[in-house]
């Protein structure tokens, strides 16, 4: 783990932190994590098994510092760091068939839904949800694996050849 992918997960965990506080609710007090989708960008970018954990547990911290949900630092702390190494397991196991923008696109609706999944089951299980399961589901977490699709769908065409052009001018270097 280097400086400059530290300096670059907590620049996407901020940039995630000011859209997650933009962010209007849906359902019942709860808002779609966008969050999520920095987190996922930063795991696609700097793929290892460290940043994972690492980017998911400030991310855990900060969503749940910052969400609407009754009692949802727990659950934020719970779910965060679980849904990054799954998704850096997806990003493993599919890597060279989901390397390109709708790659990531899938990757991040499927991720939303692991990460709305695993969040409702631990507040359901630790405080109890404002409304059924199946309701929050659909109105929340199936809206919200759209919305982080598409903004991913937007981001991760600038990051990568961004990203791809730092690291081949420090190599020249």
């Amino acid at each position: 783990m280097n400086t400059k992918s530290l300096v670059s997960l907590s620049l996407l965990v901020g940039m995630g932190a000011v859209l997650h506080a933009v962010v209007p609710g849906l359902f019942l007090g709860m808002k779609p994590d966008m969050m999520l989708t920095m987190m996922f960008l930063g795991i696609l970018l700097f793929a290892s098994f460290q940043n994972a954990l690492l980017v998911g547990f400030a991310t855990g911290v900060i969503s749940g510092l910052t969400t609407a949900f009754p009692g949802g630092l727990i659950p934020n702390l719970i779910e965060k760091p679980i849904t990054a190494l799954i998704f850096y397991g997806l990003v493993l196991i599919t890597f060279k068939r989901t390397n390109n923008v709708a790659g990531a696109a899938i990757l991040t609706a499927v991720g939303t839904i692991v990460s709305g999944v695993i969040f409702l089951i631990s507040a359901l299980l630790i405080f109890g949800l404002p409304g059924p399961f199946s309701a929050l589901f659909v109105t929340v977490v199936l809206p919200a694996a759209a919305i982080n699709a598409i903004v991913m769908a937007i981001l991760y065409p600038i990051a990568h050849p961004l990203l791809k052009r730092a690291r081949s001018t420090e190599q020249a270097q």
